[in-house]
């Protein structure tokens, strides 16, 4: 597990935009069964994660017309329960990624954007990518 010093500044990345910490199992039950869309940021200290997930998801709420009902993260190696709930009752059959990007609607997910989808491309893909999926299912 990360220590809480090289987690927090990540995570304020996010949380400080609208994002929700989700931190056990219950705070993703919660979370993601409720209907409508979310936004689930599987947070990391990957440097792709440093480099061009977190701002490019940023960049795609900032610029947005259409919007995800809630904005939700957790960061895997950290909030460990959390994380394992979600890809083992939610994101199947995605297998486990960090950073990973996903839209669900009512709890399934309609868009997903892995490790090996983030890496090489630039924030503003990524936020591309993001926008339009958000035109799409939200």
């Amino acid at each position: 597990m990360y220590p809480e010093q090289i987690v927090a500044p990540m995570k304020a990345e996010l949380t400080s935009h609208g994002f929700k910490e989700l931190l056990s199992a219950a705070d993703v039950d919660n979370t993601l069964k409720q209907k409508g869309t979310t936004l689930l940021m599987i947070n990391s200290v990957c440097g792709c994660s440093a480099g061009t997930a977190r701002p490019g998801v940023v960049m795609a709420i900032q610029n947005a017309t259409k919007m995800p009902d809630q904005l939700a993260t957790s960061f895997a190696g950290f909030d460990v329960e959390a994380v394992k709930h979600a890809r083992n009752n939610y994101l199947l059959p995605y297998p486990p990624s960090s950073p990973a990007i996903v839209l669900l609607k009512d709890g399934v997910p309609v868009h997903m954007i892995e490790r090996h989808m983030i890496e090489g491309r630039s924030a503003q893909m990524i936020a591309a990518n993001l926008v339009q999926a958000f035109e799409t299912y939200c």
